[in-house]
């Protein structure tokens, strides 16, 4: 009876080790699943970036606010009646600010329901792994290390790419 109760106990020993392995190793991080999240992050840093742009050419290119000091002067005074009404803000400038002001409190919005699409996209990321990858980030400061390696290094071959571009 011993002998079949240490055989039992060491069965289920070995059963726990093989089962806390396995378990290990579907919380490892592979290279792929790094790489799909590096990936997505440097898509919602370009669609930020391209968002800015959007903004920054909105401000420019403004008739009424005849460009960027006009409505840097706006913002300063914005939401203080005195102040406007001591830099001479038109009801046009007030309103063409509120526009862009508008466009750019959106813009969080916008980029959070990108973000949102790719992750929810299998073929993309994928929720079970954008979690797995932001869990192993937090736990291990070397895989976020990774990670930011990846996005430096899908940003540089970008580069590469538009320069070619330019060139053809």
């Amino acid at each position: 009876m011993k002998r079949l109760f240490l055989l039992a106990l060491l069965m289920f020993g070995a059963f726990s080790v093989q089962t806390f392995a396995q378990e290990e190793s579907e919380d490892e991080v592979t290279e792929e699943e790094m790489m799909k999240y590096a990936s997505m992050e440097v898509k919602v840093q370009n669609y930020i970036q391209e968002k800015q742009s959007t903004m920054e050419t909105m401000i420019k290119e403004n008739e009424t606010l005849g460009g960027g000091a006009r409505y840097n002067e706006l913002k300063a005074a914005w939401g203080d009646e005195e102040k406007l009404a001591e830099i001479e803000a038109t009801e046009e400038e007030k309103e063409a600010f509120a526009e862009i002001q508008e466009y750019i409190d959106s813009i969080g919005d916008e980029v959070k329901e990108y973000m949102t699409g790719l992750i929810m996209d299998a073929e993309v990321l994928g929720a079970a792994t954008y979690n797995k990858v932001r869990r192993a980030m937090s736990a291990d400061p070397s895989v976020k290390e990774q990670i930011d390696n990846l996005i430096a290094e899908i940003k540089e071959n970008e580069g590469e790419e538009e320069g070619d571009d330019v060139t053809d």
